[in-house]
């Protein structure tokens, strides 16, 4: 699409700034299963964004056909969508920053120069591997994934970004079985980098994960120290994502309202959120509307320093935005936990009756923002004088998220990133209640 014809359209209709945000992907997906490959896709979807102030209103459209055919119902588009706008709400088009930092390792082309040919055979090589680790592995789904984004935020007030980002994913999802009980596990890689995908280890943590749950049932009710596994500790993270939000605090929905600069967390917990991690695709200088991003710590040892704002919510708090306008609302970059010095086997032999929590359930039902009360279904270990003695599962945690995150006492060093890029190590907990037979 010719975007400069589309901005002298809009002018001459009366539009007064417009400003579009443009992506395209080209993206591969390959699954194995059954020893054959089950599905091989490759596709380059792109969406076009586009917001204009008309008459002192801020219209949008978006729109997956790009090409000079669209430019009138764009525009005209926008003009209907601003007329239906009934609130007062001052609007504006950001006219840019005057730095944007320069972010590595956002693109890596050696991974698309490696033959497809190549990346089905390691899938399918994949499957083999996990089958092969136990006997009680029954299924396996091996799947590689690969994404190039490009990038362009352009409007009328001069600002003109570009950024070109790939990732890559690597995983196997297992179901293993005795006979008696079924179970199932799943582990992955993300990077940009082919050799980071390390497939010896995802072969035996996939099938570790599924075996190592067979014949699992509920341990005694009472109050357990907890070791919650990087994995679980990035869901619950994901679970209370919005209270972090300043839309959220702003319409009352959130614990963290009248908590800034306040202590929210044991002082071992750093919350960070960094936008110029390498080897992800949720790294950039900019954010979806054109504002330079900047890492933070969110929460610095235990106190909660900011809010994540867009230009809206900045502009109502009369402060700068932190840069985490994505999509339509906010969002984090790559959020973490900061991860510590202590081994994950290391707090296992220090608990004397505990459990390890590997997995939590029902996260969208079951944890409530406002409260900060959460009542899960979970999965895990039984930890007995400081060893692993038998798996749990049929079981609920439950507890407060704050209450949790101050009753932290130890952080490990195995950090760990879901698809998202939300991320945590294992963390200790003093104790949390557990319901079980």
């Amino acid at each position: 699409m010719n975007f400069d014809k589309l901005f002298s359209l809009a002018k001459e209709k009366g539009i007064e700034d417009l400003q579009i945000h443009y992506v395209k992907d080209n993206e591969l997906e390959i699954e194995v299963f059954g020893k054959e490959v089950n599905k091989y896709s490759i596709a380059s979807p792109s969406s076009l964004r586009v917001k204009g102030i008309y008459d002192g209103k801020m219209g949008t459209v978006s729109t997956e056909k790009i090409d000079d055919t669209m430019h009138d119902f764009i525009v005209d588009s926008i003009i209907d969508s601003a007329k239906f706008i009934e609130n007062n709400d001052e609007v504006f088009i950001y006219e840019g920053d005057d730095n944007y930092s320069l972010v590595e390792g956002l693109y890596n082309s050696k991974i698309e120069d490696i033959e497809n040919t190549k990346k089905i055979n390691d899938t399918l090589e994949l499957e083999k591997m996990v089958l092969a680790q136990d006997e009680r592995v029954k299924m396996v789904q091996a799947f590689y994934g690969e994404t190039k984004r490009d990038v362009v935020i352009k409007n009328s007030k001069g600002l003109d970004l570009k950024k070109t980002v790939n990732n890559a994913v690597f995983g196997a999802y297992v179901i293993a079985s005795d006979g008696d009980d079924q179970r199932t596990g799943l582990e992955y890689i993300q990077s940009n980098d082919y050799k980071d995908f390390n497939f010896e280890k995802m072969a035996k943590e996939s099938a570790e994960k599924a075996c190592g749950l067979l014949g699992a049932g509920p341990c005694d009710s009472g109050e357990y120290e907890i070791l919650l596994e990087n994995d679980a500790s990035a869901s619950l993270i994901a679970a209370y994502l919005s209270i972090f939000s300043a839309e959220s605090v702003q319409k009352d929905v959130s614990l963290l309202k009248g908590k800034l600069n306040t202590k929210i967390a044991n002082d071992i917990i750093t919350l960070v959120d960094d936008p110029f991690m390498k080897k992800s695709v949720k790294s950039g200088s900019f954010d979806d509307e054109g504002v330079s991003t900047k890492y933070k710590e969110v929460v610095s040892k235990g106190v909660l320093t900011t809010y994540l704002h867009n230009l809206k919510t900045a502009k109502k708090d009369g402060i700068a935005s932190t840069g985490n306008g994505y999509g339509n609302g906010i969002a984090p970059s790559n959020l973490y936990i900061k991860p510590g010095k202590h081994k994950k086997e290391e707090v296992i032999a220090g608990i004397n009756k505990g459990l390890l929590i590997t997995s939590l359930a029902g996260l969208h039902s079951g944890a409530n923002a406002i409260s900060g009360d959460f009542s899960l279904q979970a999965t895990g270990y039984l930890i007995e004088a400081g060893k692993i003695t038998s798996p749990v599962a049929l079981i609920t945690v439950a507890g407060n998220y704050l209450d949790l995150m101050n009753n932290v006492v130890g952080v490990c060093d195995d950090i760990k990133y879901n698809f998202n890029y939300i991320g945590s190590p294992s963390i200790h907990i003093k104790s949390l209640s557990v319901s079980g037979k």
